[in-house]
């Protein structure tokens, strides 16, 4: 996977904080506890502080409207959105949308709210095979566009949006990649790229929940458009469309572009609703230095959930509900922070709790609870960067043209280059996980191994 480089938090070695339920189980199994710390809120003196970012969602599916609950959920403080316009060609869908935006426009055609000149943003949560039309039209429009990830169900497509987005210099185009801007995620990444695993060896991931992925309508031709996602001639299925937030993360995390792909995949158990996209799929993904990802997917089974896994020589991270735990191998190297941490004995096992912050570690308390690290769901950290850097670059372009005019556009994306944005996922990072996917998506639908070639990662 195509990924920059991070920086993320340093350890917070001062506050330990309370674990609980599947925190004590992992101690328990010899885990260290990795959390990230809450960032700080400092107070903010640039005219963006609190800034109403007038906003559209277009697809008001489940995730829209999930989309329509987190956006609820920012701080009026901080940029968030004034939701101006809600849209959707199925009118059942804006009126079960209705109670999340009571104040916005209900609009069946996306073109419509394009045209408000006032409109600043556009969320794109429609089926992916959908997304190049609005998404380019957004752009063109001189809107800024969050895009839901897969970008397209084509590479052909995925190339098209990241382009324009490439072009649409003064615009923030975000793909949905919500992990790219999760806090816990950031966190971990220089932990593990640090050597503190040992080798890297190889990892796995897997996503298991039983579910029809099927919508239902009294009207048949309305219930064929809504689910896309069983279709092969529409979806990316699992791997793309579940799959590729795992599948980016391994690659950024690993620092690696992938060199082949072997899948395979079967409707296993839900066979006679007329679907040919695969209910159950497992993937092999090659990196450099003969590290792989192992990685599967059902709608046939809930157990053992969603989680990542990445080993090395000296320990293993395992990633679960958007926390983590290090797990020591009996003749790694000493760390150092360990001397602090807290020890519990479990069988023939010792867990040492990690939290990250200052100087050094503190005894973590002996009493239970259930609070976490970061307890907001990655969407809500992906929609929060999104607004807070429309407002930042809005600001940032408002200056440069009040100053300089508005035809050097080199001059500006220079100017623009050098902002410190929020964390968030790139037009390339999108573009590279659906490349990945889309190719994933391939090898499983034929039982094969694709080996890939860097020039599709490539965008000239």
């Amino acid at each position: 996977m195509i990924a920059s480089e991070v920086s993320g938090p340093e350890f917070n070695r001062r506050d330990f904080l309370k674990g609980g339920s599947l925190a004590t189980v992992m101690t328990m199994m010899g885990g260290v506890e990795l959390l990230a710390q809450e960032a700080p809120k400092p107070a903010s003196e640039n005219k963006s502080s609190g800034a109403k970012i007038k906003t559209a969602l277009i697809g008001l599916g489940a995730w829209g409207r999930e989309i329509l609950d987190q956006l609820g959920r920012l701080p009026t403080d901080e940029p968030h959105a004034e939701i101006v316009a809600i849209c959707d060609h199925y009118p059942a869908m804006l009126r079960r949308a209705t109670a999340k935006a009571p104040g916005a426009a209900q609009i069946e055609d996306y073109r419509t709210i394009l045209a408000n000149k006032d409109l600043q943003a556009v969320i794109i949560s429609t089926g992916s095979h959908q997304h190049k039309d609005i998404a380019m039209a957004a752009l063109k429009a001189g809107k800024h566009v969050y895009c839901e990830a897969p970008l397209a169900n084509t590479v052909a497509d995925a190339k098209a949006i990241a382009l324009a987005a490439k072009d649409a210099v003064g615009k923030v185009f975000q793909p949905g990649l919500q992990a790219r801007s999760d806090p816990q995620r950031h966190f971990l990444v220089p932990f593990i790229r640090s050597g503190a695993l040992g080798k890297t060896l190889l990892a796995r991931a897997q996503w298991h929940k039983k579910q029809s992925w099927r919508t239902a309508s009294p009207d048949a031709s309305r219930e064929q458009a809504m689910n896309w996602r069983l279709s092969k001639a529409t979806s990316t299925g699992l791997i793309g469309e579940i799959g590729i937030h795992q599948l980016d993360q391994a690659g950024w995390f690993l620092n690696g572009v992938p060199t082949a792909v072997t899948g395979f995949g079967s409707i296993a158990f839900w066979r006679d609703d007329g679907r040919d996209v695969a209910d159950t799929v497992q993937l092999v993904v090659e990196y450099p230095d003969g590290v792989r990802l192992n990685y599967d997917a059902t709608l046939a089974n809930s157990f053992d959930a969603e989680y990542e896994v990445y080993f090395g020589s000296d320990a293993a991270v395992m990633i679960r509900e958007s926390k983590a735990w290090l797990f020591k191998e009996a003749d790694s190297p000493l760390l150092g922070w360990e001397v602090y941490a807290r020890k519990e004995a479990f069988y023939k096992e010792t867990g040492i709790a990690l939290v990250a912050g200052g100087s050094k570690l503190a005894a973590r308390s002996d009493k239970g609870g259930d609070e976490t690290a970061n307890a907001l769901p990655p969407l809500y950290h992906a929609l929060h960067s999104f607004l807070g850097n429309c407002a930042e670059v809005s600001e940032a372009v408002e200056d440069f043209t009040a100053s300089f005019g508005a035809t050097d556009q080199k001059a500006l994306a220079e100017n623009l280059a050098g902002l410190k944005l929020s964390n968030a996922a790139s037009y390339m990072d999108g573009y590279a996980a659906t490349v990945l996917a889309i190719k994933a998506n391939e090898a499983i639908g034929k039982g094969t191994r694709i080996e890939m070639r860097k020039e599709w990662f490539e965008l000239a």
